[in-house]
């Protein structure tokens, strides 16, 4: 299958995922309207296990607890995106922070959109929905993309039509993934912001890191970063 035929693809599926049908008509609560192409169900929580696919390395504990005590007020305003397996459970797409939050919160059920995917398609979604939903970091975002665009033969310009970004935004994620892993570190713990970290791309190895230690622990600004990087 060509790129095109991929890009068109994917971006079919984006069309017909929650993401899709909240830019469409917001609502505040899950009706089973909403759930085209998947099936609305309560779903023991229990039955839900992580997906492979979730870009999120870590899950902030402050965040999560805040998420819970939201829920134990209001409930899951979104449903969680699910699939079912072989065993009967259903695998988690999209909305695994919810469900942790869920279950922090007490809940025995939790609505689901059930969606009828295999594999590659499973991959696809979750990648898409928890870039555009879930909040990831930079560097959680970079690898979601990468692995996006290693598993359907994506350009920049495919994978930014699909997840509603510009092309030179996809780039600049995506150059992203060659930083130093222990810089990737302080990115993660947000003692670096995406623009230190596109500075930094121009010093190689232990310099790379030696530099952005340094910016961490002074606490530079992007503008003092790239004047410092400038100097090596």
């Amino acid at each position: 299958m060509s790129k095109r035929g991929l890009g068109k693809g994917l971006d079919a599926l984006l069309s017909t995922s929650a993401i899709a049908r909240e830019k469409r008509a917001p609502a505040e609560v899950a009706t089973p309207a909403q759930s085209q192409n998947g099936e609305l169900q309560d779903i023991a929580i229990e039955r839900l296990q992580p997906g492979v696919y979730q870009p999120r390395k870590e899950m902030d504990a402050d965040a999560l607890s805040e998420l819970s005590a939201s829920i134990e007020s209001q409930g899951i305003i979104q449903p969680i995106v699910v699939r079912q397996l072989p065993s009967s459970d259903y695998e988690i797409i999209a909305g695994e922070r919810r469900w942790r939050a869920a279950k922090q919160a007490g809940l025995k059920k939790v609505p689901c959109v059930v969606k009828q995917v295999q594999d590659k398609a499973a991959i696809a979604m979750a990648l898409i929905e928890n870039i555009q939903r879930e909040n990831l970091n930079a560097v959680e975002e970079a690898q979601a993309l990468e692995r996006l665009q290693a598993e359907f033969e994506l350009t920049h310009q495919q994978i930014a039509d699909v997840i509603g970004k510009s092309r030179t935004a996809v780039s600049n994620l995506l150059r992203l993934n060659q930083l130093q892993s222990e810089v990737k570190k302080l990115v993660e713990q947000q003692k670096l912001e995406m623009g230190h970290a596109r500075a930094l791309l121009a010093l190689q190895d232990e310099l790379q890191i030696e530099v952005a230690n340094e910016v961490a622990k002074r606490g530079l600004t992007v503008r003092q970063t790239e004047q410092l990087v400038k100097k090596h």
